[in-house]
């Protein structure tokens, strides 16, 4: 009697060896193929995980951070403080970023100033070129100031000590600016480089010596005094330490520029009349303070500098003079005036008169009389 066939609709056929292998080797590749799409999407994600720690912080309108680096820090410990300051997102991946480029060596410590927003690689970069703040003092040297004022006022600020700063001035060694070497040697001089600390507003390093802010103020004249100055004072045959002298007491007996060239006028005038010259400046340069009014006595002090007992220029210029002041040395206004008096009426001008008589009557004037 012949078996009956299996009519069930859920019957599986028994496999042969060959089919289970397959189907097997179906299953591992499937597995292998979600495996590598998990790896790649783990890879995809972390790559962007890294690649969005390594963009600029959002700078959210910050000013910008003072960071200190310090000396001997690693690159794991200076992207911890960047990560701290919020200059970056992830101080680690920082540390990796800056070794994978190679430029772990070449981070230098010091002071920063960062702005938030700034790529990492423009914070390296300012690391690695060393764009330290540099600590810095201003200070401002007014027309007219001698170098006893200068140097009181650099003591008082703590920027120099003033005996040392005065020696310098004296004895200091300035190679660089062949104008000292030609100063004159005069031992009635009261200081050599009078005339030439010229008046600015300097900005220097922190804990500069006296000698580096003196080179400062010798470097800046050297920069005021043009090619076609000398010149023109050479046609003169006039000296480069007569003119600044000149200045000096341009500078300290007018202080309304356009007067000036006026003024160094009649000083030529007198130097070429064989006059003297009668710089009420010089007599206050001896007194060492400024008075309101000089007496007739004080005109008879005897010293070098008094220009009402001795003909000529003074031993040395009685300050620094600024740029209006030389200027009107090296082009003096021509004329035929030979006296000037104050007009008394707040407007710090002066008449200028041609004869004695001309100027009394012009100084009557200003008193109202």
């Amino acid at each position: 009697m012949k078996q009956a066939k299996n009519n069930r609709e859920d019957y599986v056929p028994p496999q042969s060896p060959k089919q289970r292998v397959r189907r097997r080797a179906r299953r591992m590749i499937g597995m292998f193929f979600g495996l590598c799409f998990l790896f790649v999407c783990a890879v995809g994600a972390a790559g962007l995980y890294v690649y969005s720690q390594l963009q600029p912080v959002e700078a959210k309108g910050e000013q910008e951070k003072l960071v200190t680096i310090p000396s001997g820090s690693s690159v794991r410990q200076i992207g911890n403080i960047l990560e701290q300051q919020g200059l970056i997102k992830n101080g680690r991946l920082f540390g990796y970023y800056v070794q994978y480029k190679g430029w772990g060596e070449q981070l230098q410590a010091g002071d920063y100033r960062f702005v938030p927003g700034a790529t990492i690689d423009e914070l390296v970069k300012s690391m690695r070129d060393g764009e330290v703040i540099v600590n810095t003092v201003h200070f401002t040297i007014p027309e007219g100031w001698n170098v006893d004022q200068i140097a009181a006022s650099l003591a008082e600020k703590s920027l120099v000590d003033k005996q040392t700063f005065l020696k310098e001035v004296q004895e200091g060694n300035f190679p660089e600016y062949p104008f000292v070497a030609d100063i004159p040697k005069n031992k009635d001089r009261k200081y050599r480089l009078e005339g030439y600390l010229f008046p600015e507003t300097y900005e220097m390093e922190k804990g500069a010596t006296e000698h580096e802010i003196i080179a400062k103020m010798l470097g800046q004249f050297q920069k005021e005094i043009k090619p076609e100055w000398l010149e023109a004072l050479k046609q003169r045959n006039m000296k480069l330490d007569d003119a600044v002298n000149l200045a000096s007491i341009v500078e300290r007996e007018v202080t309304v520029d356009k007067e000036r060239p006026i003024v160094a006028g009649v000083y030529f005038n007198r130097l070429h009349a064989d006059w003297m010259l009668q710089a009420d400046a010089t007599v206050q340069f001896i007194l060492g303070k400024q008075r309101d009014r000089i007496t007739f006595d004080d005109l008879k002090i005897k010293n070098p500098y008094n220009t009402y007992v001795n003909k000529g220029l003074p031993p040395g210029p009685i300050a620094n003079p600024g740029r209006a002041s030389l200027a009107a040395v090296v082009s003096p206004q021509k004329h035929d005036y030979f006296f000037y008096v104050t007009k008394k009426d707040g407007s710090s001008e002066h008449f200028f008169s041609k004869t004695l008589e001309e100027h009394v009557a012009k100084d009557a004037k200003s008193r109202g009389k």
